[in-house]
This record gives C-alpha cells, structure tokens and sequence, in this order.
C-alpha cells in the first residue's frame, strides 16, 4: 500500500471546469534573424502557451512565448473566441513577458475574467497544482510538492533567478509550452522547465513575478538590477592564504567588474572578496543562509530582492582589511557582447564578400551545444575576458565568414576573427566600420587589422563594389544594417 503522501506524489490529471480560473490560451508566431546570415530571418515558427490574467487585460506568460514574436493571439479555454494581443512588457532574463489583448470588445469580454492573485513566498513540502488544457478544452491538473529553492538561469544563460524545484509527474499534453503553477488557487509561478526521467519542474519564483509586474504596473518597464561582477569561489587552501581569509570567512572572489556596472561606479575593484551583502554572509561557494529555503546562491540578495536604484551595503576584504562599500543599483550594463539579440536586429556590413557583424551570444551558439569548447579560441578569449578588448569600443566587430569572390581570392578560408581597424581606424562598431571603408587609401585598397596570424589583409575598393553590385542584382535585400 502506498502512504498517502506517496499518492499525492504522482500525476492525477482529471479533466473537469476551470474552477474559474482565468486561463487562456495562447498562440504566437515568432521569426528570428539567421545568426549566419545576419541579413535574413529563420522560417517561422509557432508556439503554444496557458497564460492567466493578473491584472486588467494583463496576461502574464514566459518570455519564450513573445520572444521574437511577429503575432500574438489569445483563446478562451474552450476556443470559442480568438483575440489579437501584443507583448507590454518583457524580460528576457528573467523569462517573463505580459501580454495584452489588443481589441476593445475583446477587452470588454477580458474584463469579465477575475485576475489570479500572486501566491505569498512557499514553504519548502507545501502541495501546488500546475494547470494544462487539452484541444478539446478539458483541464489537465497534477499535483506536485515543493522539493526545493534554487537561483537557475531559464531563458538567456547567464542570467539567475530564484525558482522552486517541483516533484510531480506531468503528461504530454497540447499547450504546454508555458503551464501555471497555482498554490491555494493563487498563482505561484510558470513552468520553465520539466525533467521527466526525474519527475522535476523548475517554476518562477512569486517574488520574482511579483517584482516583474510591480516594475511594469507604470507602462515603463526597466527590469531587474545587477551589480556587475563576476566571482569565483575562494575553496581552495592556497588561494585562501594568498588572500588573506581566515578560517571564520567565507568569501568570492571579485575576478572581474563589468564596465559603467554599479560595482564599478561605487568603486569595487577587481581583486576584492565579496564577504556579505546586508549582513548576509557569503560562504566560500557563494551562498547565503535564509530561513524558509536553506543555502541559496548570492544573485538572489541582488536581482530577486532589489530594485534598480536601491542601495546595498557589501562587506569586502580588500589587501587583507575588511570595509564597507555602499552600492547603488543599476541595470547590468550590455558590454561588447551581448547576451542576447532577442527583439533586436543584428547589425552587419557586407563588404566585398566579407561578411562583417557583431559579437553576440547568439553567435557563439552556432558552434552547437558545446559551444564553450568549440568556438574559434580569439571569440572565447574575448569572452571570457572582454575587458582586454573593451577599450575604446562598444561592441567587438568580426569578420565572421568570407564568400568566394574575385575580391576576396586567397582569403576564403578566414572567418570568425576580430577585426582591430580598418584602413588605420579603430572599429568600435558596425557603424564605426562602415565610416572607415569610406576613405581606401590613395591606391583604391582597403587595409583590414584583423586578430589572426595573417594580422592584415587587403581589399580592393573597386573590385569589392563591382562584387557588392553584382550581389544585389542576384536578390540580397541589403549589404548593410547599422541600426539594431
């Protein structure tokens, strides 16, 4: 025989009313620019999603669902009733986007909906329901218990937030793309991802939500704060004394302080250990002590329970002295390579049969899965390093491939290297690069200082417009996009 507890642990999906819940559907078609061929887009693709109304004609969704997105419609549970909608606000860090129907009568019929409460902070054991909806509109519900609270990144890696790690078993089923987790009937937060050799779910975490839809409540949305550094534990012995930590401190170790961040403005150095924040210690791993949750990993006393301009007070330990550094918080700043392109158009110069663009995240995901070992080695120093390149630049321009062409014989087989200047320039961006092909020198030839062996390479100016030419008569839309 089971315990009961064992039962209330595995799948019981019955297909019965909503409860009155405000469910809806949700359909978005979504195309992304070709990270390859920056001046095209993917084929489309579409995704469905439950969302639930939070707030007059305020339908909150994962970030996944507008990502991109070229058209959003919403559904009533039964499918009787389709409405236009547009994205309000996203945060693609923190995988969360509102939604809203577009319409007035559609608005009228939203209004008669009663939003979903947000669910106070859990208790680790307590039982949730996450909610799915099959084609012919029946409810799927499984039970599930709170197994565990942890920071994770969902959407844009990187980038971590408080989540609560779900037992339950889910079904297959249409429309589970994005599926509510509720607790007392109140939302607790969305699915962001679901393990089933594990029976696990990852779900956002209430205060996360909460702070989402607080910043969006002005029409406004800024988004969650940082403080702009980048650690490294302090376990091992040798470091420790090197350091100068004694046994009682815990502590991470400041490897790096993003450019214009809030750690930098407030004079944080690289070097320093991070020992507190507000009196929160910091162990030697890089968590803190709470009481509902257990250890969770620092990024939440920042980018889960701050908002852009509030202040934190660090403890650090700076040539062995302990001091107190009081930061004002800020967005992180984007750097030389974003994160992510998500909403945005990449920006590129075709040249001669050099294909030029920026530097991006989602450039590095090209290499596959395992991009971090696969990658061009210059791509990964620079991004493992950026601030040996971010001097004078705002972006890290490169020379991503080369077509075969008369302008570009003997160098086909350069691609993916940083380009330095071009014809004695510094390139700091797209725009940069394409002001400076502008003056060749006196012989027509452009000069390129590229990161690669082969340190310069030369391009004819009046070959490379004979190709360009002949490559917009062949149907290429543009050969260049300066504006994101």
């Amino acid at each position: 025989m089971k315990s009961i507890i064992a039962i209330l642990l595995v799948t019981l999906c019955t297909s019965f009313a909503a409860e009155n819940l405000p469910l809806l559907r949700i359909s978005s078609t979504s195309q992304e620019y070709n990270t390859a061929q920056p001046w095209e887009k993917t084929p489309t693709r579409k995704r469905r999603g439950i969302g639930m109304l939070v707030g007059p004609n305020q339908i909150i969704t994962t970030a996944e669902m507008g990502a991109n997105a070229t058209f959003i419609e919403i559904e009533t549970v039964d499918s009787k009733t389709s409405m236009p909608a547009k994205t309000i606000a996203i945060d693609y860090e923190a995988n969360l986007a509102l939604i809203s129907v577009t319409d007035p009568d559609h608005q009228a019929l939203i209004s008669k909906m009663k939003p979903v409460e947000i669910s106070p902070s859990p208790k680790l054991g307590d039982f949730v329901k996450a909610y799915q909806v099959e084609d012919n509109g029946n409810i799927l519900v499984t039970n599930g218990v709170i197994r565990g609270a942890d920071v994770v990144s969902s959407f844009v890696d990187g980038h971590f937030f408080l989540a609560f790690e779900i037992k339950a078993s889910m079904q297959s089923a249409t429309n589970s793309f994005t599926i509510p987790v509720l607790k007392d009937g109140k939302l607790l937060g969305l699915l962001t991802s679901y393990t089933s050799d594990e029976q696990l779910l990852d779900i956002t975490a209430p205060e996360i939500i909460r702070a989402f839809l607080e910043d969006a409540s002005d029409g406004a949305y800024t988004g969650f704060p940082s403080l702009g550094i980048n650690v490294t534990r302090t376990s091992d012995p040798h470091f420790r004394a090197w350091l100068k930590l004694n046994d009682a401190q815990g502590g991470l170790f400041i490897q790096r302080v993003t450019r214009n961040s809030a750690a930098q403005k407030a004079g944080v150095k690289a070097g320093d250990v991070l020992l507190a924040i507000d009196g929160n210690e910091i162990d030697r791993k890089g968590f803190y002590s709470t009481k509902n949750y257990g250890p969770l990993y620092w990024g939440h006393l920042i980018g889960g329970s701050k908002k852009v301009g509030e202040t934190v007070s660090l403890s650090l330990l700076r040539d062995g002295k302990v001091i107190n550094q009081e930061v004002t918080l800020t967005r992180q700043p984007e750097g030389i390579i974003p994160s992510h392109m998500y909403g945005k158009a990449p920006r590129y110069l075709i040249k001669g049969g050099f294909i030029f663009q920026e530097l991006t995240n989602s450039y590095l995901e090209v290499f596959g899965d395992d991009w971090e070992t696969r990658a061009p080695i210059g791509l990964l120093d620079a991004f493992n390093h950026p601030e040996d390149y971010e001097k004078g630049r705002k972006r890290l321009v490169i020379l991503s491939r080369t077509i075969p062409t008369e302008a570009t014989l003997g160098y086909e087989r350069i691609s993916s290297v940083i380009v330095n200047k071009v014809n004695g320039k510094d390139i700091v961006d797209i725009p940069s690069l394409v002001e400076a092909f502008k003056s060749p020198n006196e012989n027509g030839i452009h000069t390129i200082e590229i990161d690669d062996a082969l340190k310069k390479i030369y391009l004819d100016a009046a070959m490379a417009t004979k190709v360009e030419a002949n490559f917009l008569k062949q149907g290429l839309p543009s050969l260049s996009r300066v504006k994101e």
